[in-house]
């Protein structure tokens, strides 16, 4: 193994590719490692929405109000485990905080700059470089069932709309042309065509093996077990297979990047929310457009290769079970709005954790602590459309560039 590189990213999912990328890109000779396999985590099983226009974050005012009133009926799509342990019960109340109008407006505003120039960047490496990734760009459909839903993202649709961002109200005849595959009985939907999507996995795939070509090194099944330090900077790291020395280091772990700092002395607030999906083969009558069951937080995503449902958000801890009441739930709600809801075989169930944030903003930047150690962390359902905007500025913070978006409302000094 080397002995020393510019920079090591520690992490192997989309937003650790995409800082190799734009390190290597900037002529940068980088080492990315991961603990498991490039394919195998968060990045990997999700619904492959480049969603730009998703700018409006969760913690929007009235959000918790609402989501409690949903689960004393029992029709909410969040499950929190119990009893919750007193760090998540912490994690929950600040995200309570964070439900006013202030912060939603400086949110969107943020995530507007990170989405934008994300969506520019896709454009670009699709255009330019030989990568593989079933990707189309037709649009996200919201989807409705009732009238309320409806009309409450009607109220969304107008905070998008000074941005330009703002998606087009589809119902009736103009629905049904638009999208065959979703039942008739449904309210309406609103159709968001500056949106795009991708498959996932075979995204990651096909940059590593991009990675490869221009000369990056990656180690997978490399467990991290310590930091070297050198008064106020990070020296090496200690791994299953050896030490590595770089001049920079940047951590991009997801949900695990809390514990990977911890013998530093480093905090961040991450919670995992868990997700599911279900992938399978396209059933005949499959969207052509993908479709966000936005009342049950569902998404069906159709590829050329394949078809995928996915969604759910479970607050309960680290943990890698899959429940298969939750997989068979998106079965159950893919059948209420789609006329051919399921495809055969079933190729994969699956489940990951997102790192969300408490403000709904991820953490990208240097860590205070530690003068060559930068953060990419906290991207919640937003990793995989965040992905080349968080890379390139991450490789603008390392050169000292005067960066293309502004990188204070996503500081890690914030928390």
């Amino acid at each position: 193994m080397k002995s020393k590189y510019d920079v090591l990213v520690i992490g192997g999912g989309v937003i650790g590719l995409a800082c190799a990328h734009y390190l290597v890109e900037a002529g940068r000779n980088v080492c990315l490692i991961e603990k498991d396999q490039i394919v195998t985590g968060a990045s990997h099983g999700n619904c492959g929405l480049i969603f730009t226009s998703d700018l409006v974050p969760l913690t929007s005012p009235g959000a918790v109000r609402k989501e409690l009133a949903l689960m004393l009926r029992g029709k909410s799509e969040l499950y929190i485990g119990f009893p919750p342990d007193p760090a998540r019960i912490r994690w929950l109340l600040k995200f309570a905080s964070h439900c006013t109008n202030r912060h939603m407006q400086h949110a969107t505003a943020a995530r507007k700059q990170l989405l934008s120039r994300s969506a520019q960047l896709y454009q670009s490496l699709f255009e330019t470089e030989e990568l593989e990734a079933d990707r189309e760009c037709n649009g996200v459909l919201m989807v409705y069932a009732r009238e309320r839903g409806w009309r409450d993202y009607a109220e969304t649709n107008e905070l998008l709309r000074p941005h330009g961002y703002h998606a087009e109200p589809v119902r009736g005849n103009a629905l049904a042309a638009l999208e065959p595959a979703l039942k008739s009985h449904l309210y309406g939907a609103w159709h968001h065509p500056r949106d795009s999507h991708l498959r996932p996995d075979m995204l990651l795939e096909s940059w590593r093996r991009l990675l490869l070509r221009r000369g990056a090194v990656i180690r997978e099944n490399m467990a991290l077990t310590d930091f070297h330090r050198a008064g106020g900077e990070i020296s090496a790291v200690g791994m299953n297979q050896g030490i590595i020395r770089a001049h920079h280091y940047v951590l991009a772990a997801g949900v695990w990047s809390p514990s990977v700092l911890r013998p530093l002395g480093v905090s961040l607030p991450i919670e995992p929310g868990k997700g599911y999906s279900i992938t399978m083969a396209a059933p005949p009558g499959a969207p052509r457009i993908p479709c966000y069951l936005h009342e049950k937080r569902t998404v069906a995503t159709p590829w050329r290769s394949g078809y995928r449902l996915g969604g759910i958000m479970e607050i309960s801890g680290h943990n890698t079970r899959l429940d298969t009441r939750r997989i068979s739930h998106l079965r159950t709600v893919a059948a209420e709005y789609l006329k051919t809801p399921l495809g055969d075989p079933v190729h994969e169930e699956w489940t990951g954790m997102r790192p969300m944030t408490y403000d709904e903003l991820p953490i990208i930047g240097r860590a205070a602590q530690f003068s060559n150690l930068f953060l990419a962390t906290g991207h919640g359902m937003l990793g995989l459309s965040t992905a080349p905007g968080t890379g390139e500025l991450i490789a603008e913070l390392i050169a000292g560039e005067k960066p293309h978006l502004d990188p204070a409302p996503f500081r890690a000094s914030r928390f």
